[in-house]
């Protein structure tokens, strides 16, 4: 199997965290409004995800692909710099 070509299995993960994630999108509700869906089925829709998103991981590493799903703009650098934004660990310029 090619590395761009997708099991059965992930492909069924894919439609099943889309179906999931939709759900979620379309029960959307503001604070002060009461969510149509019990606690408990909102509790089970984060833990299926979870499940989903581990086994995804493990076909993945599995097959050799990288596990990196997170979108990337198309003129974003490849490499990244951290920045420490700390002020404790900022020292104060000598003339």
């Amino acid at each position: 199997m090619s590395k761009n070509t997708l099991s059965k299995e992930e492909e069924i993960l894919h439609v099943m965290k889309k179906v999931l994630t939709d759900i979620a999108k379309d029960t959307y509700t503001p604070a002060n409004l009461k969510h149509p869906l019990s606690e408990g089925t909102i509790v089970s829709i984060r833990e299926c995800l979870t499940l989903i998103t581990s086994r995804e991981a493990e076909l993945a590493q599995e097959a050799g692909r990288e596990s990196n799903m997170r979108p990337r703009y198309v003129d974003e650098p490849s490499s990244s710099v951290v920045v420490n934004l700390d002020p404790t660990n900022f020292k104060p310029k000598k003339d």
